[in-house]
């Protein structure tokens, strides 16, 4: 992944990061998800990544959900 990918939401539980990603596919962002979660324990955070030249819009839809952190 290059530097041209900006974090935009964390997240401990795959699915919240799945409702988020939908959305964002819904309004034509495309994101991608990064796993930090420990293999063994499943602790740990899970990231998701969207274009720089979206940053502000996916943000803004993120806070318009519930899921917003």
């Amino acid at each position: 992944m290059d530097n041209n990918w900006k974090i935009v939401f964390t997240a401990s539980k795959m699915y919240e990061i799945q409702i988020i990603k939908g959305l964002l596919s819904e309004n034509d962002i495309e994101s991608v998800e990064i796993s930090k979660k420990d293999s063994s324990f499943l602790f740990g955070r899970i990231e998701l990544y969207v274009n720089a030249d979206d940053v502000l819009r996916a943000k803004q839809l993120i806070s318009k959900s519930n899921l917003n952190e």
